[in-house]
């Protein structure tokens, strides 16, 4: 596979280099809703992704209390084309507070059943093109989730499956009981969250002492890439720590005011260079924008305009970090 193809494309051909997350969708995070004015919102930030060339778009049955599946589904009504331009991923496994129990992860065969079943309803579809366990889940049985996975996949419901979250150790044990591969890891990654790089950088040194959580996920970055397992990444604008005109953490201010620079000089915009640094890695990450707003997601198109230098990469890393490497 040439290097500059995405390891997802294997499997789903049409996959773009950037991912649009539609956790954003849908209106607020309670039970009210969704109207015209979402739905219209929705339609704007779907157009300015597929004006970028972004054809993955990112859902989770928990993103506005379902709101936001169910505000895409308006969209697929809309425009019943867009359903075969895309590349439709959604989540499940994470079950908010209720009578049964409290803020919990729930990878039984039985609900993930039930979940895709909801969210196709909410999406209006026949099937998810990839769907991506949110959080592992201590209790999960490997088995359970191969029959739930084979029973969705035999339907046509499900086309392929992937994890969000999950170390390398939870990947591998997970795969052992599965017929089909897992395409995609879904992790929290950029320059705002170093954790998974620093695990491989600095996992034989003392400043791995100071990186609280990073050696948790020793060796998940070379285990996808070994397995062509799709990194995606998640918070990869860091909420725009980096790209905005000011920060609210002192600590950002170094990486912020070169982000600045390297746009300059590359004449694009501040996100762009953010995602380019993901972008960079030999990994072919592949980050999930999480703005809804559509000006700032047609700036981060421009991620597909420039390649960093090994110097620029290291700079911003070490930036970044607020420390040299050891």
């Amino acid at each position: 596979m040439s290097a500059n193809v995405l390891p997802l494309a294997k499997h789903l051909p049409s996959a773009s280099p950037l991912a649009f997350g539609c956790m954003g969708l849908g209106g607020s995070w309670n039970d009210t809703p969704w109207g015209p004015a979402d739905a219209d919102h929705a339609q704007a930030a779907v157009e300015a992704a597929l004006e970028i060339g972004v054809t993955v778009f990112d859902h989770a049955d928990i993103y506005t209390f379902g709101k936001a599946e169910s505000v895409f589904g308006e969209l697929f009504r809309r425009q019943p084309s867009l359903r075969d331009r895309i590349v439709l991923q959604s989540k499940c496994g994470i079950r908010f507070e209720d009578a049964h129990g409290p803020k919990r992860y729930d990878l039984s065969g039985a609900y993930i059943l039930d979940a895709v079943e909801a969210s196709l309803r909410r999406l209006g579809t026949e099937r998810l093109d990839l769907l991506l366990l949110h959080r592992p889940d201590p209790l999960m049985e490997p088995d359970e989730i191969a029959e739930a996975f084979s029973k969705l996949h035999t339907q046509g419901k499900v086309t392929h499956f992937g994890v969000s979250n999950m170390n390398a150790g939870q990947i591998a044990w997970l795969s052992r009981s599965l017929d089909q591969p897992l395409v995609a890891n879904q992790l929290e990654l950029g320059l705002g969250h170093l954790e998974p790089i620093e695990a491989g950088t600095c996992f034989n040194d003392r400043q791995a002492a100071a990186l609280p959580g990073a050696l948790a996920w020793g060796g998940t970055m070379e285990h996808c890439q070994a397995n062509g397992i799709q990194l995606q990444a998640w918070s990869s604008l860091a909420r725009g720590r980096f790209t905005g005109d000011t920060t609210v953490d002192p600590r950002d201010e170094p990486a912020r005011v070169l982000v600045h620079r390297l746009a300059q000089e590359h004449g694009v915009s501040p996100e762009g260079i953010v995602l380019a640094w993901l972008m960079r890695h030999p990994a072919r990450i592949q980050p999930v924008l999480g703005t809804s707003q559509p000006a700032r997601i047609r700036a981060c198109g421009d991620a597909l305009k420039v390649r960093l230098s090994r110097g620029e990469w290291y700079a911003l890393y070490e930036a970044a970090r607020g420390t040299a490497l050891p």
